[in-house]
């Protein structure tokens, strides 16, 4: 088990389906994030107000403008934040989560987010709508473990995600209700009763599953920030589950990734470990042309 979390944080994650580990990066590895944060990111508004355009007693909603600052890895900045969703620790933690040696990563983002740049008070919702076409196993094992990071400190002004304990959920009518009837305001109403908040310092993480219900809060600090990163991992050969087809993304700059990434780290994306029937002498040259500077030397001596 890594040092970076317990065993009875990943039973709960079992359980309850999500768990906040505070603290989970450190100091040097949140600096250097933060750095590539406002490289890819370099418009920070100024003395920015809050907007609320919610009428009493509504709930909030999903909309594109809170998205404004979400883009796919990798980027033109340093390893730092291209390969922190693929931290070892993070690999070893769905690994856990997942009972398995095997995981992959789907997604993974950065995510900015600026006070006065929308509302981003959400409903509550879970992730499983986008995640797959069909519905979320009652075995967590074949859903799949998503992690939001914080590289920031975020407290109830800076817009934390909110959550709902799977047990708190399930005793209000859980799933069954949910996909009975999307717009139920009382459902929404009873959930809040029983939301958590993940708010909590630079480098905090919140591990949750498809099945729970989470929604986003508004940043009501005036100027205020939050960086954060989204990593999600399934179990390899999991095809009910997934979101980001990365060959898709070919233009962007994968060798930032492929020139600093282990093996391991790279598996994590779908390339094959050292070893494996895939690489020959000739695949390994056409991936060396490909990606020049790729040290293949592991590759190599596993032929």
């Amino acid at each position: 088990m890594a040092d970076r979390f317990k065993e009875e944080q990943i039973d709960l994650w079992r359980k309850e389906g999500a768990v906040v580990v505070p603290e989970f990066f450190n100091s040097k590895e949140i600096d250097a994030v933060v750095d590539d944060f406002q490289v890819i990111f370099p418009y920070r508004q100024a003395a920015s107000l809050p907007i609320d355009n919610k009428e009493k007693g509504e709930v909030g909603r999903t909309t594109l403008e809170q998205f404004k600052n979400f883009e796919n890895i990798p980027f033109e900045c340093s390893s730092s934040l291209n390969l922190i969703s693929v931290h070892p620790d993070l690999i070893e933690f769905a690994r856990q989560a997942l009972k398995t040696d095997d995981v992959r990563l789907y997604q993974a983002q950065a995510w900015a987010k600026f006070t006065g740049e929308a509302d981003f008070d959400q409903a509550f919702h879970c992730d499983f709508g986008n995640h797959t076409l069909t519905v979320p196993s009652k075995d967590e094992c074949l859903n799949s473990i998503t992690f939001i990071i914080y590289f920031s400190d975020v407290t109830e002004a800076h817009g934390p995600t909110h959550y709902v304990n799977r047990t708190d959920s399930d005793n209000c009518g859980g799933m069954n209700r949910f996909l009975n009837r999307r717009e139920d305001l009382e459902f929404q109403k009873e959930l809040i009763k029983f939301e958590r908040s993940a708010a909590g310092p630079a480098g905090t993480l919140l591990a949750y599953g498809i099945d729970v219900f989470h929604r986003g809060t508004n940043l009501t600090e005036p100027n205020g920030y939050r960086y954060a990163m989204t990593s999600c991992f399934k179990k390899a050969g999991n095809d009910a589950i997934g979101y980001t087809a990365w060959p898709w993304h070919f233009n962007k700059p994968w060798h930032k990734i492929f020139e600093y990434a282990t093996p391991e780290q790279l598996n994590c994306f779908g390339v094959p470990l050292p070893g494996d029937r895939f690489w020959t002498k000739e695949t390994m040259n056409l991936a060396k042309l490909r990606y020049p500077k790729w040290d293949m030397s592991e590759y190599k001596s596993k032929q």
